[in-house]
């Protein structure tokens, strides 16, 4: 398959135009082509006047005469790899245990239901339509679930989000992770857009679906079953317990997601090396959709072959911290996020067709294990600490505390809806929040917004709102594992995902659980 990159053209023109600049890049007629595919498109509106940036995927109807094409400018020649995995020998007694349905426990235990291993899935949540009724009716009277809501239950807290598939890591195990979408009813665009994205919507079908197939090859989900502690016999895993009664096994993915605090706390009694990781905190920001396209898009803006109007912004203090733009979500919504009682946390979500007046985003600060002297349980205790603030200033009943952005950069208290409304489900209740945070982070987040404001002409606009808090950006531990992705001092224990600190999204959260199931399969045989 030859690649031809970087094909420049104005919105009015179509991927029949780019594939025929193509084959005049090239140098070769159509016809010696089997096929064509449009590989990927992005948006290029950094002059301007956008404009759409085409990859062109050329199969020529003679394979060997494609690496005649390699070493031309913007031309490359690629070939597939597929996913091969040597099967080990070592034999188990008992089938392997997946705690966590979230995409690194779902890809780990897809990965060994296909190869033969009939995973034992513990999902502490509930199964995809409860789950999806239980945070409805959190949204609607404010009656929590601690153990199925937008942070557990199948397919983890992505389920709620913008969906999106976008990552900086470059794994080969990506493809398998887009394939598999594919396969299971995701929209074909994903593989070719710049970022591609699911919605809420449609990755929860797609989730189901993947649960489908794992249980056809003789996998086994166990839903509201909670992970209480591990077995171990002379530093190996021997069995886990739970909610559901003891399990032994004698491998195990641990995959519970960046909320799960008290497994967090659970593995570090057993004597495992937890550790302070880098996280986030901040508010959730919102501004007219429209707004942003127009500074994004300038006169282009509305134009139908141009996607919602996506930033990414970032700006580095001269006190160390960073403050960033993350989980953006175009024509979103601000959404309660909590999975403990009296403590409050913001997310935010979109559905496919991004259709929703205003446009949402992180904008936080960074922490690191400095700020807790290294203390994983004090990392634990900040962010807890900040949610149960933001409760009481909301006035409880999970209502969130909100301001404008313009009152915010003041140090004032300031809500009167304009053009812009909050969209956050459960209310809002107008609050200072500069005074929910440490002062250094407070500041540090105002002088990010005012940077901000020279990157996106009109970012801080009196109309825009600030929601808070926003807490759960990632895991603030690391539970250590070896070369092997084993916990050190604990054979059988891979530690896997987001929760352990490996992985930030979706994509790389499903690309590490694939990373240690596929470490289970070259040691062990499948079972009988």
């Amino acid at each position: 398959m030859i690649l031809v990159r970087g094909i420049r053209l104005p919105l009015s023109r179509s991927r029949e135009d780019a594939a025929a600049e193509a084959f005049k890049i090239l140098g070769i007629r159509p016809g010696r082509a089997a096929r064509w595919d449009l590989a990927r498109l992005s948006v290029d509106a950094r002059h301007g006047q956008p404009k759409l940036v085409y990859t062109i995927a050329v199969t020529l109807k003679e394979p060997g005469q494609e690496l005649r094409f390699v070493g031309r400018p913007g031309v490359a020649v690629e070939q597939p790899q597929p996913l091969v995995i040597p099967l080990g020998t070592k034999p188990l007694a008992h089938r392997p245990v997946v705690c966590g349905f979230g995409p690194a426990g779902l890809f780990a235990a897809l990965l060994l239901a296909r190869k033969g291993y009939r995973p034992l899935v513990l999902e502490r949540g509930a199964p995809m339509d409860q789950r999806v009724a239980d945070v409805a009716r959190f949204s609607a009277t404010g009656q929590l679930d601690p153990e199925s809501n937008i942070q557990f239950g199948e397919g983890g807290a992505g389920t709620f989000s913008d969906g999106k598939l976008t990552t900086r890591i470059g794994d080969g195990r990506c493809s398998f992770v887009t394939r598999t979408f594919l396969e299971h009813g995701a929209p074909a665009e994903i593989a070719i857009r710049q970022k591609p994205h699911l919605g809420t919507d449609l990755l929860r079908g797609v989730i189901t679906s993947i649960r489908e197939e794992i249980l056809s090859l003789g996998g086994e989900v166990w839903f509201h079953t909670r992970l209480t502690g591990l077995e171990v016999k002379s530093g190996a895993l021997t069995g886990v317990n739970t909610t559901r009664g003891p399990v032994p096994c004698e491998v195990c993915i641990l995959a519970v997601g960046h909320s799960a605090r008290d497994v967090f706390e659970m593995v570090s009694r057993a004597g495992l090396d937890l550790v302070c990781k880098p996280f986030s905190v901040g508010f959730r920001a919102e501004h007219l959709q429209t707004e942003i396209d127009k500074a994004l898009y300038h006169q282009a803006a509305g134009h139908p072959a141009l996607p919602k109007g996506e930033y990414q912004l970032s700006q580095q203090l001269e006190n160390g911290r960073c403050v960033y733009t993350f989980c953006m979500c175009p024509g979103g919504q601000v959404v309660a996020s909590a999975s403990e009682e009296g403590a409050l946390v913001t997310n935010g979500m979109s559905y496919h067709a991004r259709d929703g007046k205003n446009a949402n985003a992180a904008v936080v600060v960074s922490v690191d294990g400095r700020d807790f002297g290294q203390d994983p349980a004090r990392a634990i205790a900040f962010q807890r600490q900040l949610e149960q603030a933001a409760f009481a200033a909301g006035g409880g009943a999970y209502r969130a505390p909100a301001s404008h952005m313009a009152a915010f950069l003041e140090g004032k208290t300031g809500l009167e809806v304009r053009e812009v409304s909050p969209t956050y489900d459960r209310g809002v209740t107008p609050a200072d929040l500069g005074a929910l945070l440490p002062e250094e982070l407070g500041e540090s987040l105002r002088q990010g917004l005012r940077a901000f404001d020279r990157k996106i002409r009109g970012y801080t606009t009196p109309h825009a709102i600030l929601t808070g808090l926003e807490t759960r950006t990632s895991s603030p531990v690391r539970l250590v594992r070896d070369e092997s992705g084993q916990a050190p001092g604990l054979r059988g224990l891979y530690p896997c995902g987001e929760g352990a600190g490996y992985a930030g999204g979706i994509m790389s959260a499903a690309v590490d659980g694939l990373r240690m199931a596929q470490q289970i399969i070259e040691e062990y045989a499948p079972l009988e």
